[in-house]
């Protein structure tokens, strides 16, 4: 990448968060989905992370966009690229991964220093005890149901918890399950996330008789950036109460 880095734009809410937090005064353009933090100063917003308006965000003439390869579309990254702009692209698929691409973001691409909460970050998880074992379901959309499948962050956080995914071994990452079978699967308890499907005690539990509910902060399940460092204490919290563990 030639010269540096003076305006962002941020295709993915959690990196949103992480270069807000880490340098402000870079993020040019966000998108309607990026909530955190509350104050993003200037930035534009320039539509949702499955629809960005390719050409509002050419207009801002950003040094770079940062994206993910599950979040954002390929046919959008293409006409970015099409439009002359840098588009770098992360993948994350687990802590380990997600650490390394918040480094790759943050100090090789805009040149930063390392920041304190991705060490604080780090030590966390170090720190972090599993509750379990705890066999559990974890849906993260309804109409139709869909749970966390193979290989993905959210899944990799809770492991490290102590909480193993019964659908862990599913050949698709977000496999779509009749509730019935989620429901019958002699597992420990349901979690439920608030986002990207927002769970509620007053939606979603009631799918699940008898079945304990852990209703968790999806931010701190599914983010990558400065809520890492509260993640582990956030959902061990939210896992006990429900769990009796």
């Amino acid at each position: 990448m030639g010269g540096a880095v003076r305006r962002v734009v941020s295709l993915v809410p959690s990196l949103t968060e992480a270069v807000a937090v880490s340098a402000p005064g870079l993020l040019t353009g966000v998108t309607d989905w990026c909530t955190h933090p509350a104050d993003l100063g200037a930035a534009v917003r320039i539509g949702g992370t499955k629809n960005p308006d390719v050409r509002r965000i050419a207009e801002l003439r950003p040094d770079l966009v940062i994206a993910n390869e599950e979040e954002n579309r390929a046919p959008d990254l293409a006409a970015l690229r099409a439009a002359g702009l840098e588009v770098l692209v992360t993948e994350v698929r687990d802590l380990p991964q997600a650490l390394r691409e918040l480094d790759r973001v943050l100090v090789g691409a805009l040149g930063l220093e390392r920041p304190q909460w991705l060490a604080d970050a780090e030590a966390a998880w170090a720190r972090a005890q599993p509750l379990g074992p705890l066999r559990a379901v974890v849906p993260i959309w309804r109409r139709p149901w869909m749970v966390l499948g193979r290989d993905t962050f959210a899944g990799d956080l809770l492991a490290r918890l102590g909480v193993v995914n019964a659908y862990a071994g599913h050949a698709e990452r977000y496999p779509r399950v009749p509730v019935a079978e989620l429901a019958g699967s002699g597992c420990d308890l349901v979690v439920l996330p608030d986002e990207p499907y927002r769970f509620t005690a007053a939606d979603g539990p009631e799918a699940f008789p008898g079945l304990p509910a852990a209703l968790v902060s999806g931010r701190h399940l599914t983010w990558y950036g400065p809520s890492l460092a509260e993640a582990p204490a956030v959902l061990a919290a939210a896992l006990r109460a429900a769990s009796a563990v």
